[in-house]
């Protein structure tokens, strides 16, 4: 076979496989291309943490984040940075490392594309390309912020494949459309890549629809592949370690078991043991990226950086303000996602041990943001926080549109479902561009009022200029964007 019918029978193959897909999942991948351009090459705020890992790594060979600090974004570099261009002393630690209490996953998902990126760069470079291969140039920032939003459709697609499980494929499309533009998510995951959420997103979706798909018979390569995703979670996001709940809340009735009947039975309990503890030793092994780098930057490997725990609320969580708060309140600002938290609820009747083990995961996540002091994410899209649980919001919202269209008549039913739909993601997309340019505020409490008035009287005249201009003359609107952040930011603190 010669090259030219070896390339063709490779076309062929591809073609097939795109063919068995099913036309949902043809429409999903279709759907995710076409908006690759929204991905915005762009590092500021918490992500100059979160790709500083990354970069000083790749070009640096070492944590060195000095000149990560120093190219920072103005808003991010108030306060980090003096004057003259150099890091302020305070933002060294003990060990003489700059304070990067960022976590390092989001950069461990990244270097793979970034490393190609590199070596493409030094490749042209070689032919006289003259492209600074320092890992602040375009080439790079453009494979971050792709690689960031194929993470964030790859947890999508996870999660769809999870819901279609359980319910049909067009209500299980439909939540993920949902989802995918009536949240979050498509803040992190296009416009603001750099920060951690789509990551999060991704690794949340990995570990449920593994965990799932291996639960009914768990071989010791699996359970290894389990515990090393399991790291990765909270390698890219800390309170991700509350999903561990999953698998703690699946092996103790099995236990309970074997203590009920005096350890007559214990043959399931033996071989589960030595698998459990190969499970805690894949996901000890998957945190070491971890707890290494905060043992080179902080000094000790269980110091993150942020806040001690006296700091927190203990006495006076924020329960209904992380809900339903005007300054980034889940429910209040992505709506949608109180229907998915019906459909959770509801999916208690299809499938009750795994609806109650996502629900307790939910509310401790819930509890856990309620307590933090930052609860509603400072310059955040809703609560961003959340955006880890996008596959139990994807399941939720599938099983509350199943339930709709059984409640009506069918045909009824769905018709709703893609009324809510549509109107839920046409109020998102206008939300997100008010707070992308400013119109409301990027941090605090906004106006309902004033959104509900730029909603109908402001954004429908302006929306299409500035779409226009983001793909055509991105540099110049995010340099606009970041001179109106800085005027707030400055407003705010006189």
């Amino acid at each position: 076979m010669n090259l030219r019918e070896a390339n063709d029978s490779g076309i062929e193959r591809d073609r097939a496989r795109f063919v068995r897909l099913t036309t949902y999942q043809r429409i999903l991948i279709l759907l995710f291309v076409a908006t690759i351009p929204l991905s915005n090459p762009w590092v500021r705020g918490d992500g100059v943490g979160y790709y500083a890992y990354a970069r000083s790594l790749l070009i640096e060979r070492r944590l060195d984040f000095v000149k990560d600090w120093e190219h920072g974004n103005e808003s991010f570099v108030m306060g980090r940075v003096d004057s003259s261009g150099h890091v302020l002393a305070d933002q060294y630690t003990s060990t003489g490392r700059i304070a990067n209490l960022w976590s390092i996953g989001p950069s461990l998902l990244w270097l793979p594309f970034l490393a190609l990126t590199h070596a493409g760069v030094l490749f042209a470079d070689h032919f006289g390309a003259h492209i600074p291969p320092n890992g602040f140039s375009s080439p790079y920032l453009i494979a971050m912020a792709v690689a960031t939003s194929a993470y964030g459709f790859l947890g999508l697609w996870l999660s769809f494949s999870l819901a279609r499980k359980y319910f049909s494929e067009s209500a299980a499309f439909l939540a993920t459309l949902g989802i995918w533009w009536a949240t979050s998510l498509p803040v992190y995951m296009y416009f603001n890549p750099s920060w951690s959420h789509a990551h999060s997103a991704f690794v949340v979706s990995l570990f449920l629809w593994f965990w799932h798909r291996t639960q009914q018979d768990r071989t010791v390569a699996q359970w290894v592949v389990l515990g090393l995703i399991s790291g990765l979670m909270m390698d890219v996001y800390y309170p991700n370690g509350i999903f561990l709940l999953i698998p703690l809340l699946e092996a103790v009735p099995r236990y309970w078991e074997t203590v009920k009947s005096r350890f007559r039975k214990n043959s399931e309990a033996m071989s589960l043991f030595p698998r459990h503890l190969l499970y805690l030793g894949a996901f000890l092994v998957s945190l070491l990226p971890t707890l290494i780098s905060r043992r080179i930057i902080f000094g000790a490997a269980l110091k993150t950086g942020y806040m001690p725990a006296e700091a927190w609320k203990w006495r006076s969580p924020a329960f209904w303000s992380v809900l339903w708060s005007a300054d980034h309140g889940l429910l209040s600002w992505t709506p949608i996602l109180v229907l998915a938290t019906i459909g959770l609820v509801l999916f208690l009747k299809v499938d009750r041990p795994l609806a109650t083990k996502l629900i307790v995961c939910t509310l401790a996540f819930y509890v856990l943001i309620a307590i933090y002091p930052d609860w509603d994410g400072l310059s955040s899209f809703g609560n961003r926080f959340f955006v880890s649980l996008t596959p139990i919001f994807v399941l939720g919202l599938t099983a509350f549109f199943d339930y709709l269209a059984r409640g009506w008549r069918e045909k009824r039913g769905r018709i709703a479902a893609v009324a809510f739909t549509a109107i839920l993601i046409a109020w998102n997309l206008g939300l997100i561009y008010q707070w992308g340019t400013h119109l409301i505020p990027a941090r605090g409490p906004i106006s309902w009022r004033a959104a509900a008035y730029n909603q109908v009287a402001v954004v429908p005249v302006e929306a299409t200029r500035t779409l226009k201009n983001y793909l055509l003359r991105r540099g110049r609107l995010m340099q606009r964007i970041e001179e109106e952040d800085v005027k707030q930011l400055k407003s705010g603190s006189e």
